[in-house]
């Protein structure tokens, strides 16, 4: 059973769908600390001029929480960040479907936790790109302290035989990748790419940039190939 565990992140690069989708099992791990100036909050997106921040406005005292004890006070970013992804996207062929998918997310719901608004958007674009993989919310499980005893323990809860993990990781795994045998939890270290490109509405391509740039380029049933490594 191949399992990935990851914070939610804002609108997340294709990369990120790529490891939810190599995965049987993918957890939500937002039961730990904020980070600042990480992609909880924000990503990037991309117009005629190049690529720019989109940003979620978070209180000053969000590093000192959980992930998923974020509080989002003002909800006026929604529709500031639908129109400026609207505007951006203007000439994109899939621009109308998208916007329809974002529409619930973005304009009808107002939003009180960043975790779970994340959260929604992602699984959301997940089933639309046709990704199966189950997912599953580290609030529902009982944690260990520690980060290592903590993750191990989780894996094996999720039943989980081998643990693919984002190269980000890897500072803190390093050192530690005996306990992994130990528990019989097989290591992988994911590598992202090459991906191939896609014709896009700008004429520039960024590969680093939110999913939304392939959702609204690209036909929804060939996605997952533009967000699958070439081996």
């Amino acid at each position: 059973m191949k399992v990935v565990i990851l914070q939610s992140n804002y609108i997340p690069w294709k990369g990120y769908f790529e490891l939810m989708n190599d995965a049987d099992i993918f957890c939500f791990y937002d039961e730990v600390q904020y980070t600042k100036n990480d992609w909880r909050n924000r990503n990037r997106i991309i117009d005629s001029n190049g690529s720019f921040w989109l940003t979620i406005p978070i209180s000053k005292n969000a590093p000192k929480l959980k992930i998923s004890e974020v509080k989002l006070y003002d909800s006026s970013w929604q529709e500031k960040h639908f129109n400026t992804i609207k505007h951006c996207y203007k000439k994109a062929p899939y621009l109308d479907e998208i916007l329809e998918l974002l529409y619930p997310f973005f304009i009808i719901n107002k939003w009180e936790n960043i975790s779970v608004f994340n959260q929604s958007l992602i699984k959301a674009i997940f089933t639309y790109i046709g990704g199966n993989t189950i997912i599953q919310n580290s609030a529902d499980y009982s944690l260990k302290e520690g980060k290592i005893d903590r993750l191990l323990d989780l894996i094996t809860q999720l039943k989980g035989t081998t643990y693919i993990s984002g190269p980000s990781a890897k500072n803190y795994i390093e050192g530690y990748e005996d306990l992994f045998e130990k528990n019989k939890i097989k290591l992988d270290y994911k590598k992202y790419g090459p991906y191939i490109q896609y014709n896009n509405c700008h004429n520039l391509f960024e590969h680093n940039i939110s999913i939304l740039d392939v959702l609204m380029n690209v036909p929804k049933n060939d996605i997952i190939h533009y967000i699958t490594s070439q081996k």
